[in-house]
């Protein structure tokens, strides 16, 4: 594995994830980034860096255990750059805040705490608080910032038109072409009857591809509901391999929907959804647990959504360290790896970078020998061709048909 940062963007962007970085007085970021948006997502508390090659990172800055980072961003000659213990590393760029954060709803809702950019697609939480946060005594996981943000710099109500107004906005502002949704859990299992609503107005008004995250619904024939209604990838969060593990760090989850249910789910939705992913946070069980995870979610189709630990201010687990780097390496490798052996269609939609996680065919930059899969990546190169050309053949049809969401929200604006 290339070990020299300023040439592996991967190996760095999975340093700033473990380590975080400081912002030097030389940065007067104001209005020029994205700010420190923690909304319900929680990992969105950072600040959001795009290192070369369009690598995106979320790079924790204001938790306590950054304080000693060796890494710094600083501002010089107009351009950023990242340094560490003094020594130049790479120069970034900060991305810019977007505009449509400053841009109300019809209802008079601050569109930034309607939804925020991560990355470059457009995060959503549009329902109410996990009920593991409500139950007394609390059932949340206990490295969930969830219940810590509603209310601060997010809008605690959002009607189905300011979800819609802020994606339409966020679709002329950044070319988002992702809309991802996420709730939490909610007793009698409602999550998706809540959803489905903004789901079916936000694919209308935009064409954009939409993406699903909640615990896994009882009745699987829901996730067939969804597919007809245009959603393109589901995720599922079971966070832990190990069970006892699992019931430990995120009591509610065990309790209500069970180890075994989200398993289930995403065996089922991984042969109906064009990507099912499953979710595990590295960092909190063994690094050989969470390589187990990822053989078994791939060996069914699904393709896994590897988190490092962050530990976040205010939750449970605050104190408890971040893991080393090196021993995150061996699990992103893995990732690549089993994905590849699997023939899993890796980045195949179009302008989605993450920067709250490691993409999967980001693991790429763990390899040992980085052509060792050359020839299976060069065959998922018709497939990524074909997806696109639909993609964007299907929102030309809905632009003309609709007469352009550009000229629709014009119209809307100037009424």
């Amino acid at each position: 594995m290339e070990e020299d940062l300023s040439k592996n963007h991967g190996l760095l962007k999975l340093e700033l994830f473990c380590r975080g970085i400081r912002v030097d007085e030389s940065c007067l970021l104001g209005e020029e980034s994205r700010g420190f948006l923690r909304t319900r997502a929680g990992l969105g508390s950072g600040l959001e860096v795009v290192l070369p090659n369009r690598v995106h990172v979320n790079a924790p800055v204001l938790e306590k255990w950054v304080e000693g980072t060796p890494y710094a961003i600083h501002r010089e000659d107009g351009r950023y750059l990242i340094r560490k213990e003094g020594d130049f590393i790479t120069h970034v760029r900060v991305p810019r805040r977007p505009a449509f954060y400053d841009m109300k709803t019809s209802g008079g809702k601050l569109m930034s705490s309607i939804g925020v950019m991560q990355g470059t697609y457009l995060g959503i939480y549009p329902t109410r608080v996990c009920h593991h946060w409500e139950h007394t005594p609390r059932e949340c996981c206990k490295f969930c910032s969830v219940g810590l943000n509603l209310g601060e710099q997010e809008s605690r109500e959002k009607s189905v038109q300011d979800v819609v107004e802020t994606a339409i906005a966020a679709r002329r502002d950044q070319r988002i072409t992702f809309v991802h949704f996420n709730t939490g859990y909610y007793e009698g299992d409602t999550y998706l009857d809540d959803l489905e609503p903004y789901i079916t107005a936000v694919k209308e008004a935009t064409g954009c591809l939409i993406g699903v995250q909640t615990p896994p619904h009882p009745d699987f024939s829901r996730y067939d509901r969804l597919r007809k209604l245009g959603v393109n990838q589901v995720s599922f969060c079971f966070e832990l391999w190990d069970e006892t593990r699992f019931r430990e760090v995120c009591p509610g989850k065990a309790e209500h929907c069970t180890l075994k249910r989200y398993l289930d789910a995403i065996e089922y939705c991984a042969k109906i959804f064009d990507t099912t992913n499953g979710e595990i946070v590295a960092g909190l069980e063994p690094p050989g647990k969470s390589i187990e995870a990822i053989d078994w979610m791939t060996s069914v189709g699904a393709i896994p959504t590897v988190c490092v630990f962050r530990p976040l201010t205010g939750t449970e687990y605050e104190d408890v360290p971040p893991p080393a780097t090196g021993e995150m390496v061996p699990i992103f490798r893995r990732m690549y790896e089993a994905c590849m052996e699997h023939g899993l269609p890796l980045g195949i939609a179009p302008n989605i970078k993450v920067s709250i996680v490691l993409l999967p065919d980001e693991g790429r930059y763990f390899l040992d020998n980085p052509n060792r899969y050359r020839l299976r990546e060069l065959m998922l190169t018709p497939v990524r061709v074909l997806f696109r050309a639909a993609f964007w053949t299907k929102l030309a049809l809905k632009s003309l048909r609709f007469g352009g969401w550009a000229k629709r929200i014009s119209r809307e604006e100037s009424a």
